[in-house]
């Protein structure tokens, strides 16, 4: 296992960095490393360090979400607020609709298979929208009107939407789920219990600051393992009680940048160089999951089906910021900015087949075409046009 982890960090990030030498995101260069070096590539990859890859995607995501909410100033998230929930779900069923009826009708499969596959693509990538965003958060570029938070906020929210609406349809097609519109319900609750959540981990983490006397990174230690806990938390009421730990690791990052904000920047920094480390394992391993030969199998009714699907959320992305100020470069950006699909597609996307789902060998086709044509698009596009299209701040 030891010499995967050398080459996924060496290959990583010298991959990453000749990527950004040709001004394309760094992480396309790591997640092309993963698809080359992983199972279904050159198989290089120790299959011990692959059987916990979920584990450490997971870790490394909790690292970029709290340094996200470290990010987020109340200011901003007040003039975003109405505007990222509706992106949070306009967009997503929209998109999972289309597909709904066009899957059905160019693959000949039932309605219910159909929006089954439609709601695990329909999903953001948080591995990739996130870093992006706070990239443009620290180079203030769109920070005047808090484009980065308001994509930060909803695409969090877009995946707690897509995967309720897809466990409820998994379970009305094995019989044992209820309707969508009571699962539906849970959503908010969702948000509510995870936000609660990541308030306490923030207040504990404030508190046990003023008690103790201890190194800053004794207390990022800790503050990153308060995180760790609420995603435990989640799986353990998983079915129990509604409970998104990516809100609430956001959360806990938001209020402790309101309570204590001159520390809340020496945290946020310390997060930022343990995200470099962080983020070639996440883009690696999520490549390392992807079969070329799989998505292949989809073929060209498959590219249009994801084509129909991007086109109608896009759409969704535009009907969300009706009554906004943003001009109409910056809507387009918005809409770029919620193609990427890579984090819940390599995830969920086998699941269905494993559930005894018709046609889920398709589904598991469909959700890694996805992560192939939208990953690198999305991730250049956004490193693109928010560099040219984002306002950029005064000098």
């Amino acid at each position: 296992m030891i010499t995967s982890v050398g080459i996924i960090l060496a290959v990583g990030i010298l991959a990453g960095m000749a990527f950004e030498k040709l001004r394309l995101p760094g992480l396309l260069g790591m997640l092309i490393t993963g698809v080359v070096i992983g199972p279904y590539g050159m198989d290089i990859i120790s299959p011990d360090l692959l059987g916990i890859s979920s584990d450490i995607r997971k870790i490394a995501l909790v690292v970029i979400l709290l340094r996200a909410g470290l990010g987020i100033r109340r200011d901003t998230l007040a003039r975003v607020g109405v505007p990222a929930m509706k992106m949070s779900c306009i967009p997503g069923i929209l998109e999972g609709v289309a597909i709904t009826f066009v899957a059905s009708a160019l693959l000949g499969i039932p309605k219910l298979e159909a929006a089954i596959m439609g709601f695990i693509i329909a999903a953001v990538s948080p591995a990739v929208v996130v870093p992006q965003m706070i990239s443009l958060i620290d180079r203030r570029l769109g920070d005047a009107k808090g484009i980065p938070t308001l994509i930060l906020a909803g695409a969090s929210i877009d995946d707690i939407f897509a995967i309720t609406v897809f466990s409820s349809l998994l379970g009305i097609y094995s019989g044992k789920g209820t309707s969508i519109a009571i699962a539906a319900l849970n959503i908010p609750l969702s948000i509510i219990f995870g936000a609660a959540a990541g308030a306490i981990a923030a207040l504990a983490y404030i508190g046990l600051g003023k008690k103790l006397v201890m190194p800053q990174v004794k207390k990022i230690i800790i503050l990153l393992s308060m995180a760790f806990l609420l995603t435990g938390a989640e799986t353990l009421f998983e079915g129990k009680v509604p409970f998104s730990s990516f809100i609430g690791i956001m959360f806990a990052g938001f209020v402790i940048l309101e309570r204590i904000p001159k520390e809340a920047i020496g945290v946020a920094q310390t997060l930022s160089k343990i995200w470099i480390f962080a983020e070639v394992f996440l883009f690696v391993l999520v490549g390392a999951q992807v079969d070329v030969h799989v998505a292949m199998d989809a073929g060209v009714k498959g590219i249009l089906i994801i084509i129909a699907g991007l086109a109608f959320r896009s759409v969704g992305v535009m009907v969300s910021l009706i009554g906004t100020n943003l001009n109409t470069k910056e809507r387009l950006f918005c809409a770029v900015s919620y193609v990427p699909k890579a984090t819940v597609q390599a995830a969920i996307g086998a699941v269905p087949l494993s559930a005894g789902v018709a046609s889920g060998d398709l589904i598991l086709a469909m959700a890694v075409l996805s992560i192939v044509l939208t990953a690198p698009i999305g991730a250049a596009g956004i490193k693109f046009l928010g560099e040219r299209w984002l306002e950029k701040p005064a000098a």
